[in-house]
């Protein structure tokens, strides 16, 4: 086993994995998963700059981290930087921040490698799996953008494409500074038709229609799974591998769609820091089902953080 430490910092929240490692055997244990709402990507796509507020959220995170990950004594760590990160103009006093408090440059990595990172992470455990039929369609919805990966053993074309839950909020759910509740028909259409511009454009490279098992990652997704299993609060073993069928997930998202701040602050699984942003969240994914025909989503908790502990290990190794 190797002990490593793995951080995903996105447009919306940042994560920490510390996990004993064993390549040969595919055992990924978990030490620690926790997961920090700091909304990095505030504001980015209408200034392309990280806000001062934002960069010392994200601060306050990593100090947090770097003592667990001390305290854990993690062998190696690896810290990959997303969708906020790559478009900001001030990326480089972000970098200087991180490797002051964990030591080590933030990876700003491309769409494409963060695919990869996803896939990995969600498909290693999936092997040898007679129910779920290949390839597989990983979708990743983050805060600023959503990769897709089809693949079987492993990544057959990618794409990551600008739609994200926070990006489409910010853009077409703010009025006066404040998210509309509940939007427009209006709002929802201009959001709705920037989604299905950004799936033009994965389509381009990504033969999307080809994959037979649609596996759903991060926050917005595995969220509708909390919603539509009516679980009282946040149960990551009860929506790992949960599925959640395309009439489903269209009721959540057409229901959060009309919803308001405070019933949506009322469900027991929603984190406060994806009230604002889950709708946008759901109606990504509604519509990549409807593009695709899938009849389910598989959800995965396991995603682009475990891919990373896993690059690790094998370097480690």
């Amino acid at each position: 086993m190797t002990r490593v430490a793995a951080i995903d910092c996105g447009t919306n929240s940042i994560r920490l994995l510390v996990a004993d490692a064993d390549p040969e055997t595919g055992e990924l244990v978990d030490l620690d998963r926790r997961m920090t709402i700091v909304r990095l990507g505030q504001g980015v796509d209408r200034t392309g700059r990280l806000a001062p507020e934002a960069l010392e959220r994200t601060f306050a995170a990593c100090r947090e981290y770097a003592a667990v990950i001390k305290e854990l004594g993690a062998q190696r760590l690896r810290f990959v930087a997303t969708s906020a990160s790559r478009d900001a103009e001030n990326r480089d006093e972000f970098v200087r921040g991180v490797l002051d408090i964990l030591g080590v440059e933030p990876e700003v990595i491309t769409g494409e490698q963060e695919a990869e990172f996803s896939f990995t992470g969600a498909t290693k455990e999936l092997k040898g799996r007679t129910d779920l039929t290949r390839p597989y369609l990983v979708v990743d919805i983050g805060g600023g953008s959503t990769e897709f990966v089809v693949g079987e053993e492993h990544v057959r074309a990618a794409r990551s494409v600008d739609v994200g839950c926070v990006r489409m909020t910010e853009r077409h759910l703010v009025v006066d500074g404040e998210v509309t509740d509940p939007p427009s028909a209006e709002q929802i259409a201009a959001m709705r038709a920037d989604i299905e511009a950004a799936l033009d454009l994965a389509e381009e490279t990504v033969p999307l229609r080809e994959a037979h098992t649609l596996v759903g990652l991060a926050g917005s997704v595995t969220t509708v799974s909390a919603i539509a299993q009516e679980l009282p609060a946040y149960d990551s073993v009860a929506i790992h591998h949960s599925r959640v069928s395309h009439a489903g997930v269209r009721e959540i998202t057409e229901w959060l769609l009309r919803s308001t701040h405070a019933e949506r602050a009322a469900i027991g699984a929603m984190h406060p820091g994806r009230v604002d942003v889950i709708a946008a969240g759901a109606l990504v994914l509604l519509s990549i089902m409807e593009r695709i025909g899938a009849r389910e989503v598989v959800v995965s908790e396991h995603d682009i953080l475990d891919g990373i502990a896993w690059s690790c290990a094998s370097e480690a190794r």
